[in-house]
């Protein structure tokens, strides 16, 4: 007897060829549902429609099509099990041989915008998962395919050894098994959206794996990149204009950059990144301008920098990133001619991301037996929220910069330190175990700059001996968190010193 495929796909790629192949090469006889049968009949591929095999009609507008006895007793027979084998013929069941099958597209459906909740829920699958376990979990006997890349290999497997190895099934059957976790894991996370749960009591991590990297964070360490979601968002959907493949640091380092960057919309604004640090952050008239001010705050730790801008790269600029090399560049986009200035630098990596604001909701850390998930800090700094604890009040220019020094100081390891003036910073004291040498770290880089500065800190002061060694490098301006037992310590020595003091109330440790 001929050998029986069920084929019922969403994504038809690959279809009429595979369905040929199977007809023509190998005497398969096709059953199928719905629009699947009709694109093999409008083919000239001999088709049953699954409705006629089980002899009961679609109902519920097609709601129900494959799930009845013949489909899945043909799939989950055993036919090493002499009961199940009578069962099949008891019953007129054939059992079935392949079964190619992938789901209705809920991911591309809910990121269509302003999507209903009707309209996401109408795309999901019942009977495609049900059939792609069940011919996952019977692997032993035949073989499903879930992923039209897997089609060739499986045609590949019948012309060399006349029925697929093991060994193929059971991988074939892996992927069936991720394709219906991911899917389900897809369909959790978007309910529980419309649900206003901030985190939920189950949690799920799920990806695909979009490029396998040379290694991690050192030679030792394998790794890979993951995309979340069938459609490219964040950095798989930015654009690489030239340069090596991307490593893992690499991308870390971009991702902390851009952070940084998604803080400045107003004007154009130019960070540099090390180790996920920022060495030079600034705005600035013109992009290029934004850039030179950004390298000058630390031409040193610059080399070899993550680049981010928030504006497109134009020749001024271009031709100033290409004075001292670099690791990465990403901007929303890239002239014509700024691409090629560039191109004279082949292995800097230039990348065009369009939305630099867009991140995760969360963040996830793993730990040993779990992992933590906190909601990303992405509170957005309102200087009319922002407390004014000293006598000597804040001119607007001083309060700008104090926002953004405070901005910048966000995204810096703690215990974090920056010092800014003119939108630029001049020091940063990163990732320090007490604040104190944090603060000696950040002045001892901006040097004879500190004259006329502002200090923004991560967290407060918890004594009054920060502030003091400020007021003596030169520094006029603090903006802190606030919310320490000895606060009024520390807004004494700003008052002695004929400092501003800001409290904002909120605290950005980051580690």
């Amino acid at each position: 007897m001929a050998r029986l495929a069920l084929l019922s796909v969403s994504n038809k790629t690959g279809l009429i060829e595979l369905a040929r192949s199977l007809v023509e090469e190998f005497d398969f006889e096709l059953i199928s549902s719905g629009g699947t049968a009709q694109t093999l009949k409008n083919a000239g591929l001999p088709v049953k429609k699954v409705a006629d095999y089980t002899g009961s009609p679609e109902i519920l507008g097609g709601r129900v099509k494959t799930l009845h006895p013949r489909i899945h007793g043909g799939i989950l027979a055993r036919r090493d099990i002499p009961q199940d084998m009578t069962d099949l013929a008891d019953n007129q069941i054939r059992p079935i041989d392949l079964v190619v099958v992938n789901l209705y597209p809920f991911e591309e459906t809910i990121a269509k915008p302003n999507v209903t909740l009707a309209e996401a829920t109408e795309q999901i699958d019942i009977g495609g998962p049900a059939m792609l376990r069940a011919a996952s979990k019977n692997f032993a006997h035949l073989t499903v395919l879930c992923d039209p890349s897997q089609y060739d290999e499986y045609l590949q497997e019948l012309r060399q050894h006349t029925e697929p190895s093991f060994e193929f099934r059971q991988k074939c059957a892996l992927k069936g098994f991720l394709h219906t976790s991911s899917y389900d894991q897809a369909i959790a996370s978007y309910l529980l959206k419309t649900q206003q749960t901030e985190l939920p009591e189950t949690f799920t991590l799920c990806g695909k794996q979009l490029q396998s990297l040379r290694y991690g964070e050192n030679p030792h360490q394998s790794a890979a990149w993951y995309q979340s979601g069938a459609n490219s968002t964040g950095w798989a959907a930015a654009t690489k204009l030239q340069g090596k493949e991307l490593s893992y640091n690499n991308l870390v380092d971009l991702e902390a950059a851009r952070r940084i960057i998604a803080e400045f919309t107003d004007s154009p604004a130019a960070t540099i990144i090390k180790h996920t640090n920022p060495c030079g952050t600034a705005q600035g008239s013109t992009i290029a301008a934004a850039y030179q001010k950004a390298f000058n705050a630390d031409p040193m730790s610059a080399f070899g920098g993550i680049v981010a801008l928030n504006r497109p790269i134009d020749a001024a600029t271009a031709t100033e990133l290409t004075k001292t090399f670099l690791e990465c560049v990403v901007a929303p986009g890239c002239e014509e001619d700024a691409k090629a200035i560039l191109a004279a630098k082949s292995k800097v990596r230039v990348l065009t991301l369009a939305d630099l604001s867009s991140g995760p909701k969360e963040t996830v850390k793993a730990i040993a037996g779990g992992f933590l998930v906190q909601a990303s800090d992405d509170i957005v700094a309102d200087t009319n929220q922002w407390q004014i604890v000293t006598e000597r009040q804040p001119t607007p220019t001083e309060l700008a910069e104090l926002l953004f020094a405070w901005k910048v100081c966000k995204h810096v390891k703690s215990n974090a330190i920056v010092i800014s003036s003119d939108r630029t910073t001049l020091g940063v004291g990163a990732g320090q175990m007490n604040r104190v040498g944090s603060v000696k770290i950040a002045l001892e880089q901006a040097g004879e700059k500190a004259q006329g500065a502002v200090l923004a800190s991560d967290g407060f002061f918890p004594f009054d001996d920060s502030v003091k060694t400020a007021a003596t490098a030169g520094i006029m301006a603090i903006v802190q968190p606030g919310g320490s037992l000895r606060d009024q310590d520390s807004i004494q020595a700003a008052n002695e010193l004929g400092l501003v003091m800001v409290f904002t109330g909120v605290r950005h440790f980051l580690h």
